[in-house]
């Protein structure tokens, strides 16, 4: 994938929005409201290659795994080999989908000991991905992994190790990082485009019962039907709940809550567009506030994260939140705040809003100088007005910069791409292991912060809590 920075250009139809504006209690308000904003649509060639054939097997038929194999499936030369699910009813959707040949089972080690399966699409909980994924490595399967990599920490780093060791392709699965819109945004900050970058503010919110993991359970669901002894193979023994199959990311056994499914996300997102290695402290909290389902995860939750000064980028500090009954209706928004502007990213689109101060220092106005001696006011204002010309006493208006992702575009598309790229060429995989996890141990350092109540600290260059 490569951009195209040579877009058209056409000027937006609109004055530049209440929120830009809102600031505008100040002198230059007047200014600014004159100024439009400008829409640059993202252009970019994506090179499908059918070169060769790449045969998958998917593990975990829910949500994801539905929306993983058909993305899979739209990047030419890849075919389905087999799908496992613990769940019957999900085996029987899959032949209805794919005809009655189609190889199912309830064991993924069944599907892995298939011979004329190249890749697998690990789509599960999240406490079955380390486990899973290492046998998938040792079977000589390239993995696509789910988000977060692992359910507990010290999980990821035997994964690191296999994934090295093995020679195969290994991606996880937070999509965004392959999207043409955070590659412009990585573009604009390195350029220098918002100025020093010196905080992050992230959300993922939501409001709606499908959001918040309530998914419909099937009217047959039982200990039989969805394999319950397996299920819990990997976790402590328990009698069949099917809220904690069907529901299972609100529970901390099997899930990971906000964190391992949204917060991965936004830290995945700012860790690609700064080329961070990772946050030194990290603390969250979090509450109950509308879904009383028998959920033991917080549904809505924050995060602060430092990031030190390094080579790639100055120190920042990382706000995150989750709210799953948020008034908003619901947003994804990573928005990061420089001495000069901000970068605000919606899902695949930026907006550029410019800020600089002016090159004089401030005087007058809302100021201490109106309580000094008029003769002395006057004086001092002469001096200031000698020193410095109008224009250096000025802000500079700039109408906002919008990049948009053309209609249709596919992050998720391009992920995929770049997971079978990499599979057929050798070509390096945006997320690999060590990416997946410097992303994931973050998410995960959060939901410990949560339950102990403590301040996380973390070694971004060893990888590890200290």
């Amino acid at each position: 994938m490569k951009n195209n920075n040579s877009n058209k250009r056409r000027k937006f139809l609109r004055q530049i929005g209440a929120t830009t504006l809102a600031s505008a209690a100040t002198p230059f308000a007047s200014f600014a409201a004159q100024e439009k904003a400008e829409e640059r649509i993202l252009r970019y060639d994506r090179d499908f290659s059918n070169n060769d054939k790449v045969r998958i097997g998917v593990i975990g038929y829910g949500v994801q795994g539905h929306f993983d194999l058909s993305t899979a499936l739209e990047v030419p030369g890849v075919e389905l080999a087999g799908i496992c699910d613990l769940y019957k009813g999900r085996l029987v959707r899959a032949q209805e989908e794919f005809g009655k040949d189609l190889f199912v089972t309830r064991s993924y080690k069944d599907l892995l000991d298939k011979d004329d399966i190249d890749a697998v699409l690990i789509c599960t909980t999240d406490v079955w991905h380390s486990q899973i994924a290492l046998d998938a490595l040792a079977k000589g399967k390239h993995v696509y992994l789910e988000k977060p990599m692992m359910h507990k920490i010290a999980e990821g780093y035997p994964m690191m190790k296999a994934a090295e060791n093995s020679g195969k392709v290994f991606q996880v699965g937070s999509q965004r990082v392959s999207s043409v819109g955070y590659a412009k945004a990585k573009e604009l900050l390195a350029a220098g485009e918002i100025g020093d970058l010196n905080m992050v503010q992230a959300a993922w919110d939501r409001q709606s019962s499908i959001g918040a993991w309530e998914y419909t359970i099937p009217d047959d669901a039982s200990a039989e039907t969805t394999d319950w002894d397996t299920f819990i193979e990997v976790t402590d023994k328990m009698e069949f709940d099917a809220k904690k199959f069907f529901w299972w990311r609100a529970f901390k056994e099997f899930g990971t809550g906000v964190a391992g499914d949204l917060y991965i996300h936004l830290l995945s997102g700012t860790h690609f567009i700064t080329n961070s290695k990772g946050p030194e402290n990290i603390y969250s909290t979090g509450q109950f506030s509308y879904w009383n389902d028998g959920r033991n995860m917080p549904d809505v939750m924050s995060g602060v994260m430092q990031y030190p000064k390094s080579e790639e980028h100055p120190a920042f500090q990382l706000n995150l939140r989750v709210n799953f009954i948020s008034g908003t209706g619901g947003q994804e928004i990573i928005q990061l705040i420089g001495s000069e502007g901000t970068l605000t990213i919606d899902r695949n689109d930026i907006i550029v809003s410019y800020s600089k101060m002016p090159e004089a220092p401030g005087f007058g106005g809302y100021d201490s100088v109106f309580t000094f001696p008029k003769e002395m006011q006057e004086r001092m204002a002469a001096d200031y007005n000698a020193k410095w010309s109008e224009a250096q006493q000025k802000r500079h208006p700039k109408g906002d910069v919008i990049y948009k992702a053309p209609e249709g575009y596919s992050d998720h598309l391009d992920h995929f791409t770049n997971f079978f790229d990499a599979i057929r060429s050798g070509k390096e995989v945006v997320e690999d292991a060590e990416f997946g996890f410097r992303a994931a141990a973050p998410a995960l350092a959060c939901n410990t912060s949560y339950f102990d109540k403590k301040i996380m600290n973390w070694d971004p260059k060893k990888m590890k809590l200290v």
